[in-house]
């Protein structure tokens, strides 16, 4: 077979030769329950709690403050209904962006039916939060804030230190937690929470070469929290049911392994994005780059092509071999245009044409040549078949 290349990093990445080899024992010859009191089983609880101490290093946190979950989801809906339930009684406010991922703003939604009120805050045209504008949507109800640490779909960074550092200071006396949903910054951006000034941190194993099924929740110790997930005490009584071992210990060792490569990779991941923007700027009209010029994730490019679908242009892609994304691939299935190109003020005409191409480190500069020489043509090749390209170029 033709090897693909693979430009859908945000989306999933494969695992590491070194998680699997680490994970593969605790499948057959250590497969006990981390639960039991017997050798079997104890030396599965120090495989998870080995675990626990290496996340735990890396973020900056005590390992009793760690909770492993199924994924990115459960961190973000366990992280804003454990907050609010348990503030309950001081307020029933949280606040959030318009350019969450759906794990978050589904979680604000189902919220609402209980009586909570939710502020979804506006971004500007690169899809940045406003720290003022954060600070202003405070009320004396409010009880949660979830800010994104980076966009998913256009690779925006966020100001979250800077936004810690104002509820801090405007607000000294209230207990308002704090939780972001660094989901795409692990492997590219710091992720210690004292850095990041947050309460509440979600992760997700297979974005940063770790196993899927496996998830990472910060919860700062004296942050109020009601479990979710009721039954055995797993988890120091936060998150019941047996834990994925060999999932959890591929975790621990593939953030560390993307924690001590961060550097050397985002770097890697840069480069290859700046050659990509910069040639599909000189070689492709009509497009819109989107998300922030600067503060941006190392490995996203993102653009919106117009007068074409962007899925029609992944379909092509593909075709030649070429894996990349359109959007959130929560989302993939989705006619609707991007909910966070929306908020952004772009055009739905435009926001159907957005196609976003995401690195890892072992991608090459001969692929993204290969993308520069495949890309330009489909794009021509489909408006030529778009009728608003055709009276766009009857008007000039």
């Amino acid at each position: 077979m033709k090897r693909t290349i693979y430009l859908d990093h945000a989306a999933t990445t494969p695992v590491h030769p070194k998680v699997l080899e680490a994970m593969i024992p605790y499948f057959s010859e250590r497969f006990g329950n981390p639960s039991t009191i017997y050798t079997l089983g104890q030396d599965a609880r120090r495989g998870v709690d080995e675990a626990r101490e290496t996340v735990a290093g890396i973020l900056g946190c005590k390992p009793r403050e760690v909770i492993f979950t199924s994924g990115g989801t459960e961190s973000d809906n366990t992280a804003i209904k454990g907050a609010a339930f348990a503030l309950r009684d001081k307020g029933n406010h949280i606040i959030t962006s318009s350019m969450e991922h759906h794990a978050v703003l589904e979680t604000c939604h189902f919220m609402e039916k209980f009586g909570f009120e939710v502020t979804y805050l506006p971004v500007d045209c690169y899809g940045k939060v406003d720290p003022e504008g954060v600070i202003k949507a405070v009320n004396e109800r409010t009880t949660v804030v979830s800010i994104m640490l980076a966009n998913n779909e256009v690779g925006t960074i966020m100001p979250i230190p800077e936004i810690s550092r104002l509820l801090k200071e405007r607000f000294p006396d209230r207990k308002i937690v704090f939780h972001t949903d660094a989901v795409q910054g692990a492997g590219m951006l710091d992720l210690n929470v004292n850095h990041l000034g947050i309460d509440m941190l979600s992760l997700s194993s297979h974005k940063f070469y770790g196993p899927k099924g496996v998830g990472i929740l910060c919860l700062r110790q004296g942050s109020p929290f009601m479990p979710q997930q009721k039954g055995g005490g797993q988890e120091f009584n936060r998150r019941a049911g047996t834990e994925a071992t060999a999932g959890i210990v591929g975790t621990g060792v593939a953030l560390r392994l993307a924690t001590e490569s961060r550097e050397a990779n985002a770097s890697i991941c840069r480069k290859l994005r700046d050659r990509l923007m910069e040639g599909v700027k000189n070689r492709i009209p009509d497009i819109d780059l989107t998300g922030h010029p600067e503060d941006r994730l190392p490995n996203n490019a993102s653009f919106c092509f117009r007068y074409v679908e962007g899925e029609s242009i992944l379909l092509h892609l593909d075709f030649a071999g070429i894996a990349a994304a359109s959007g959130s691939a929560c989302t993939s299935q989705s006619l609707e245009p991007s909910h966070c190109l929306l908020a952004m003020g772009i055009p739905h005409e435009i926001a159907h044409g957005s196609v976003r191409f995401t690195f890892g480190p072992e991608n090459t500069e001969g692929e993204v040549d290969q993308v520069l020489a495949t890309l330009p043509p489909i794009v021509e090749r489909l408006r030529a078949m778009s009728p608003f390209a055709r009276a766009k170029s009857k008007a000039k």
